[in-house]
């Protein structure tokens, strides 16, 4: 049962009679616990809702087209609170970082149906058979699944979680009952690289509805204190988890007609290594776990480039990113300085001193660390930013610094770059400005 908090005007929903502060019990007949059970059961042409008002019990007769929404709201968009993470994994990135940050930072959230609605991973710790049932019942698929080894026991150690290796079987089930998916390896040096890697992506590629595999290394802050002891990657390293999944995804092309497993950029930037071309990600089923970013931004960014007219204004701008992408920033600004010489390009890559350890991604960037290090630099007439910078809502850096302190502080106008390649061209030539 949850409390409606607001009905939308002219929907069936409002026809019906249902008014904010009802509260819905079921839809028909079927409970309703949370956003899936009402995503799932409002998709029926004919809908009895069974609703209490002032401690009586309503039903509400709705006909209407087969996948309309009925015109309901709730207090939040998962209609209960979010799942917050049983594990205390070795690598957690969370763990790592620093004091003072606002507090919605610090909060772990390992819950199935942001899965389902915005791409997170889940552990499955959380979850009881109960739930892999609905989700097999439900259709609900694909899902995002954070898998970091298929040994039970070395699962236990690395998330600290006494089921962590108890609920690798509800993989099973999920691929059993038809469901795609989605899997991660967070790769630790020395850990469940290497043979343990080879025996996770063994146990992998046998699952009948696995679509992609991306093996991400974790990140490791300066600020580890009191934590377990790892190691960065580096480029020896880096190089042999590409080489074992190069391995892997040459024998499931030949055999499935799909690599399915893709290190991402980060492994092939550490080991000094080409970024694989466009073939090779097979449609970047996982980009936004990093996995093909880079070749997808220099894919667009030319096309988008080949295509536009010349300039006829004079233009210098700045971009501000984190180390690890500075190199291809650095080539695509050049291929369009190449082209329009009145336009000037200046890629800033931003020393991480928030964050500090191995943190070279821009998404980690803050806004203290960009007015530190671009005080008194001639910015020109933009700073341009990605958006992976800010938070959601498109306003704070992760230091609770904002967009508008940094002009202030810099005497600069921000440009906030949403993500790919189109984007990016688009913003540093100034086109629809």
């Amino acid at each position: 049962m949850v409390k409606i908090t607001d009905v939308e005007k002219g929907s069936y929903a409002s026809e019906a009679g249902i008014i904010s502060g009802d509260i819905l019990l079921s839809v028909n007949k079927n409970i309703i616990n949370d956003v899936l059970d009402y995503r799932f059961y409002i998709m029926e042409p004919s809908l009895v809702l069974e609703i209490e008002r002032d401690g009586k019990i309503i039903s509400f007769t709705i006909k209407k087209g087969e996948y309309d929404d009925i015109g309901l709201e709730f207090s939040t968009y998962l209609m209960d609170e979010k799942k917050r993470c049983r594990n205390n994994c070795i690598f957690c990135f969370i763990d790592q970082n620093p004091k003072g940050m606002r507090e919605t930072v610090y909060f772990k959230d390992d819950d199935e149906r942001l899965s389902f609605l915005h791409g997170n991973y889940v552990t499955l710790t959380n979850l009881k058979e109960s739930d892999i049932e609905r989700i097999i019942k439900m259709r609900i698929s694909p899902i995002n699944i954070s898998v970091h080894t298929t040994n039970p026991a070395l699962r236990v150690m690395m998330m600290r979680n006494r089921f962590a290796g108890d609920c690798l079987r509800f993989i099973k089930m999920l691929d059993d009952g038809g469901i795609a998916i989605n899997a991660q390896l967070v790769l630790c040096k020395g850990i469940n690289d290497g043979e343990e890697l080879e025996n996770s992506l063994s146990d992998l590629v046998k699952l009948k509805n696995i679509e992609s595999i991306a093996l991400v290394p974790c990140g490791l802050t300066g600020h580890r204190e009191g934590l377990y002891e790892l190691e960065s990657f580096d480029k020896e390293s880096a190089s042999a988890v590409i080489d074992i999944a190069c391995r892997f995804g040459e024998k499931c092309l030949n055999d499935k007609g799909m690599r399915l497993i893709y290190p991402s950029d980060e492994f092939f930037l550490t080991a000094k290594r080409e970024i694989p071309e466009e073939e090779f990600y097979e449609g970047y089923p996982q980009l936004e776990n990093g996995v093909g970013m880079i070749r997808n931004d220099i894919t667009e960014f030319l096309e988008c480039l080949e295509n536009l007219n010349d300039l006829e204004y004079n233009r210098k701008i700045t971009v501000a990113t984190g180390f690890a992408a500075k190199d291809h920033l650095q080539m695509l600004a050049d291929h369009a300085t190449e082209k329009y010489e009145k336009l000037t390009v200046n890629i800033a890559p931003i020393r991480n001193d928030f964050f500090g350890g191995s943190v070279t991604v821009s998404g980690l960037v803050t806004g203290g660390d960009i007015i530190a290090q671009l005080k008194g630099v001639d910015i020109g007439d933009e700073l341009l930013i990605p958006e992976n910078m800010l938070r959601a809502q498109g306003d704070l850096f992760l230091d609770n610094v904002s967009v508008e302190d940094v002009e202030k502080a810099l005497s600069v106008r921000i440009r906030v770059v949403q993500s790919g390649g189109y984007n990016l061209c688009e913003a540093i030539t100034g086109l629809n400005e």
